[in-house]
Order: structure tokens, then sequence, then C-alpha cells
């Protein structure tokens, strides 16, 4: 896989950016943006910025968990060619920015909600990599069939069992040496829990099929929000026994 650059529009900025994602001068300020997979499309109302005849989609931090991470210095591990599983995707805000990264690759957004699945099927429809999937990410052997093996699984969902959903969907399609990225609500999991508690109870879990390369949490932009990139396990072999 060919992963990402440092950016060739802000040469000052030391952090390597994930693929097609990129640190530009808009109006004075520095500001993170994807280069636009579908150009002259909006997706979400985002400011459009064309440099040196390329268009690129400003991606506010305070819009999407995924920009905040990569604006807190979090290596970012998908790559152009990544299949990605996107755990609640929403009406497809941060999905399609992360279209704009997997220029080769594929994104299968999964969303429960059947009225914000019209929004996202909306967005899908120009992006030829993007695949809308309506279905609980808790049961991930309903969209087994459709996704297949991923490189990265994306989990932004705002339900209790986050560590269970993100281990299940592992256990069923991730790759091996396949990442997850992953935000964990606190408030979601339990709001009368002090978030670090809840952090930690989810990380426990995690920990017994990932080793977790990072972890910040999302302040200023999202409060109560712990981001993590993590790589499975490697599977241990079974070893037959003759016990005859």
């Amino acid at each position: 896989m060919t992963f990402g650059y440092y950016s060739i529009l802000m040469p000052v900025i030391a952090q390597k950016l994930p693929y097609n994602v990129y640190s530009i001068q808009d109006i004075g300020k520095t500001r993170l943006a994807t280069k636009n997979f579908v150009p002259g499309t909006r997706v979400y109302g985002e400011k459009l910025v064309s440099k040196n005849g390329i268009e690129y989609r400003l991606w506010s931090p305070h819009r999407s968990k995924l920009a905040a991470m990569i604006e807190k210095g979090m290596n970012i591990p998908i790559a152009q060619d990544s299949s990605v599983l996107y755990l609640g995707a929403a009406s497809g805000t941060t999905a399609s920015h992360v279209s704009d990264m997997v220029t080769t690759g594929r994104v299968f957004a999964v969303e429960f909600a059947p009225r914000v699945m019209r929004d996202l099927i909306n967005v899908c429809i120009p992006r030829r990599n993007l695949i809308p999937i309506l279905a609980d990410a808790a049961k991930p052997v309903s969209y087994k069939a459709i996704t297949g093996m991923v490189d990265v699984i994306y989990q932004d969902v705002a339900q209790p069992g986050q560590a269970g959903i993100a281990i299940a969907n592992a256990r069923e399609s991730l790759k091996p040496g396949g990442h997850l990225i992953m935000v964990i609500k606190a408030r979601s999991v339990d709001s009368t829990v002090n978030p670090k508690q809840v952090f930690n109870q989810e990380l426990e879990k995690l920990y017994t099929e990932f080793n977790v390369l990072d972890t910040k949490e999302l302040e200023p932009f999202h409060k109560d929000h712990l981001a993590l990139v993590a790589i499975i396990k490697p599977q241990k072999k079974q070893v037959y026994e003759d016990k005859n």
C-alpha cells in the first residue's frame, strides 16, 4: 500500500498526512482539506478551494472526529487503496472525506437509521467508491457478504458496547495486520460514569484483541471523546495434538 505524504501546499507542516489530505492556506489561516474526488460537488455545505487547478474540500475538526484526530497529530493508517469498513456513517460527512482519500479503494458505510440513510445514499451516488449499507453495526454477520475482508475499520457509533462492536466486526471482517480507528464516546456508553473511567473500561476490552498504537482525547473539538488507533493482534495458530 502507498500511504500519504507530507503536505506539498504547506511544507512547514511536519506531520505526515494521509493520502489526499492537505494543510492549505485559506483567508490567512491554515486549514485541513481533502482533494475533491468529485470536483464541483459539495456534501454538507463545506467550502471548496481551488489551488493550481486542483479543487479541495475544507475539512473542519469541529465537524469530523477523524479530522480532529489528524489535527491532534495522530497517524491515520488509511492508504489510497485501502478498503475501509465505516461504522456509524450517519449522513456521510466524514465518510465523504474518506472517499476522497481512498481513490482506488472502497468505503463501506454502515448506518442504522433509515432517515439518515437517505442522505447518505445521495452522498454515495456520485462517489463510486462509497457504498451505503443499511445495517446494525452490532451485527456484522448481516453485511459481511457485502464488505468481505477489509484493511481498516473506522468506528464512530453512538451506542453502548462500543468496544464489543469493534471486536465483533474485527473478528468477522478485519484482515490480518488490519487497523482499527475508533472514537469512544463516553456519554453514549454510560453517562453516569466519569468519562476517563469509561475510556479505561473500553480500552481494557480492546486490549484482548488489539495492540493500541495511539490514543488522544479530542478536546477542544469534541468533549468526552477518546480517539484511538490500533492494530489487530496476530491469531494464535492451533497446534494439533495426537492423543493416541
